[in-house]
């Protein structure tokens, strides 16, 4: 939810916002693992070990491939890392709305335009945070989000004026534009590595690090109920965030390595597409010449002007002015219900834990079955229907249904639709493109929740039947723009990209 969800929740995607591709087993390298090359516990020729029979079962031992392998430190700091990020994260978040409403008293239009700046300053400047980590490499852009988010942290904890509020937001938002993607490519990048050199499957890695992340989700809005539960109010949730963060900046400033591999790297990404380059013009001449004259900014030009994509731009928005709602227009309706927030911190346990137990299943059922426009549809359908079912649900235990169904259906449609959408992109623009165009897919999308916000917050003061009604017409608004898009590619090759992303 760090991305809308909440994900990507702005999260989500924010993800689920997340997370996990079933990848093929990758064959161990020759000579990882058991005996070396013609030994099997004993030397050829010698008793217990025949000639020319002893190296043969190594040889199927290193031929089979490693389903598991314990992680290299540093890939644990990094899970361990997006574990805590989301403890310190959903520890305030949740909570937000109700303190600047109740506790500041502001109306309701300002605090969605509050909630608005922060998803935007964090999903909207991904950009900012990715193109800096590639610039000065992973480990200082992840000290300063870390450093950042503290300071922000304490900030809101003691902020009381409009201003300061505004302030306080827009750190703690550009702070995991900073943290988030350096630490979400460095992990991707180590599981690729990882599985090299074990023979590891990547995506037992990523599936391991997206369940951190949501463990986190899952622990973060309970200790932030706890607190308020004990009297602690909304300070001491503020507080505890920036603690869980000091500790996230202690371990990153005495364990991320300090060499920087990124330049090297992209020295050599730069001579392979050279060569590349190279190779093409002596096949394809003229169109390769055509391609790659091209300065950079034709590239921003291509990915802007290009209809569809920004079609699910445009969709993909309403799925996150939508998913913002668990920030403002639930904690409203909890409020409403219950008489407090405090029951707040269940509700999004509820949608981690669906998160844990369906999103693989899920994905794996729908990318194999269904066309990525169908279950990008079929996912904004679900999230509006979750908006419709607050009024038409009867209250339950606590008066606690409503809301539980909203969480419900809009984290079933966040699960079916994000990973079509990520993986529509490689659909719809080149592949040379592919890097901006992921970006721009969350900062599009932010800017949206950013003029959206304060139209949802001014909802909070009608009539809840109509603010329903209006709040369900946005997701389905989005599906209606998503049924104009290709059909993308189905099948196996295309789930398991859609899930990667």
């Amino acid at each position: 939810m760090n991305r809308p969800g909440p994900t990507r929740a702005d999260a989500s995607e924010p993800h689920a916002s997340g997370p996990h591709a079933p990848e093929p087993l990758a064959p161990e390298p020759a000579g990882s693992a058991g005996a070396p090359a013609g030994t099997a516990g004993a030397p050829a020729g010698t008793a217990g070990a025949p000639a020319g029979t002893a190296g043969a079962p190594a040889e199927d031992k290193r031929r089979r491939p490693r389903l598991a392998s314990a992680p290299t430190p540093y890939l644990r700091l990094l899970t361990v890392t997006q574990f805590a990020f989301n403890i310190g994260f959903y520890a305030v978040l949740p909570y937000l709305a109700t303190h600047l409403g109740s506790g500041l008293g502001m109306a309701g239009w300002l605090v969605g335009l509050v909630l608005g700046l922060r998803t935007f300053s964090q999903q909207g400047l991904f950009v900012v945070g990715g193109a800096l980590t590639d610039r000065y490499g992973p480990r200082p852009v992840v000290l300063a989000g870390c450093a950042l988010r503290i300071t922000g942290f304490g900030w809101l904890a003691v902020a009381g004026s409009t201003a300061t509020v505004i302030a306080a937001v827009l750190l703690i938002g550009f702070a995991a534009a900073l943290f988030s993607p350096a630490v979400e490519s460095e992990a991707a990048r180590e599981a690729v590595r990882h599985e090299r050199d074990t023979g590891t499957p990547r995506a037992h890695v990523l599936a391991l690090f997206s369940a951190a992340g949501q463990a986190g989700a899952f622990i973060g809005p309970l200790l932030g109920s706890l607190l308020l539960l004990l009297g602690g109010g909304f300070r001491a949730a503020c507080l505890a965030g920036a603690v869980v963060f000091v500790g996230v900046l202690a371990g990153h400033a005495r364990l991320m390595p300090r060499a920087d591999p990124v330049r090297k790297r992209k020295l050599e990404r730069e001579r392979e597409h050279r060569e590349r380059e190279r190779g093409e013009d002596r096949a394809q001449a003229p169109d390769a010449v055509t391609r790659t004259a091209q300065p950079g900014r034709s590239s921003w030009r291509a990915v802007f002007t290009n209809r569809p994509f920004l079609l699910l731009c445009l969709a993909y928005s309403g799925y996150l002015v939508s998913y913002n709602q668990l920030y403002l227009s639930l904690p409203a309706e909890v409020e409403r219900a219950t008489g407090s927030g405090a029951a707040l911190g269940w509700l999004f346990a509820l949608s981690s834990l669906l998160v844990v137990v369906a999103q693989v299943p899920l994905t794996r059922f729908s990318a194999h079955r269904i066309a990525p426009r169908t279950a990008l549809v079929t996912g904004l359908a679900a999230v509006a229907a979750g908006f419709a079912a607050v009024p038409l649900t009867p209250a339950g235990p606590g008066g606690l249904l409503p809301g539980a169904a909203l969480v419900v259906l809009l984290t079933l449609g966040q699960m079916l639709l994000v990973p079509a959408a990520r993986g529509l992109v490689p659909d719809l623009v080149e592949d040379r493109q592919l890097g901006l165009a992921t970006g721009a897919l969350s900062s599009v999308s932010g800017i949206a929740v950013l003029a959206g916000s304060a139209a949802t917050g001014a909802l909070l003061d009608v009539p809840a039947p109509v603010r329903w009604a209006v709040l369900a017409a946005v997701p389905l608004a989005g599906a209606a723009l998503a049924f104009t898009l290709p059909v993308g590619r189905g099948g196996k090759d295309q789930g398991t990209r859609a899930v990667a992303g």
